[in-house]
């Protein structure tokens, strides 16, 4: 059975290990290592994660289980904060092609790539605006 609380509620560990789908004990490791990730722990260690741990604990995740990154470079996105280098992807770089009437008629092969290139292209937009 599924509770659902209110917003801004805390989470026990269990019900944010369900919401992200990693396993309690990957919770409990990312705590040794993300010093900002701090839940408050009652009798017998419970551990309760304010809305800010939550939020913390999802971009720690989005890094990792997402982006790609390691415990390492998670740990220094963090630090770095957003919009401050190369700490989370903004923009990926793109191939630039030039407009269809600039563009000398492509070869068939060539064309193949054009069009891949922009799928990829739509995509990447897709994958950005859904994290940004």
């Amino acid at each position: 059975m599924i509770v659902m609380k209110a917003e801004g509620a805390f989470l026990t560990i269990g019900e944010l290990s369900a919401e992200l789908g990693v396993p309690q004990h990957i919770l409990r490791y990312w705590e040794s290592r993300f010093p900002q990730l701090r839940p408050l722990q009652r009798s017998g260690n419970r551990r309760y994660y304010r809305p800010a741990d939550v939020e913390l604990a999802r971009r720690i995740h989005r890094l990792l289980n997402v982006q790609g990154f390691t415990v390492r470079g998670a740990q220094k996105a963090l630090v770095e904060g957003p919009g401050q280098g190369p700490a989370e992807v903004r923009a990926l770089p793109v191939a630039v092609v030039p407009p269809p009437e600039e563009a000398a008629t492509p070869a068939p092969q060539h064309s193949d790539q054009v069009a891949l290139i922009s799928r990829l292209e739509a995509i990447r937009n897709q994958l950005v605006s859904a994290l940004g």
